[in-house]
């Protein structure tokens, strides 16, 4: 799949917020970190669904934010971490981060999360 150029991520974003359905094929993947490449689903000021596809090793870094998050192991086994309490993940799981908790993943094997934002991650549509 082709990995769009920041002009064309904001028109396709711009497009998406207004849609009722949309079709993950027709939204490109965007590198964020080394093996790691997500695709905003759709979103709206209060909320925001992103797909996260990660290779085998490949590492979403600690970090914290504002926003509620609920993710869906879609694929894959992660070691998930959360204000420094681990568990193993895998396809039907899902982990809750409350504002502001630090949390980190680790991708075991290849596999993809669904991210659910609330409210939406306006830093994801710069």
């Amino acid at each position: 799949m082709k990995c769009l150029q920041n002009t064309d991520l904001t028109i396709v974003m711009e497009s998406i917020k207004e849609r009722l359905f949309i079709k993950a094929e027709s939204i490109g993947w965007e590198k964020t970190d080394k093996g790691v490449e997500r695709k905003i689903l759709g979103y709206d000021d209060q909320v925001m669904m992103v797909c996260v596809r990660f290779e085998k090793g490949a590492i979403g870094s600690m970090h914290h934010h504002v926003h509620r998050q609920i993710s869906y192991v879609e694929s894959g086994r992660f070691e998930v971490t959360i204000e420094g309490k681990s568990s193993i993940l895998e396809k039907g799981d899902c982990f809750f981060v409350a504002p502001n908790l630090v949390h980190s993943v680790v991708a075991l094997e290849m596999g993809t999360l669904v991210d659910v934002f609330t409210p939406c991650r306006m830093d994801f549509l710069k």
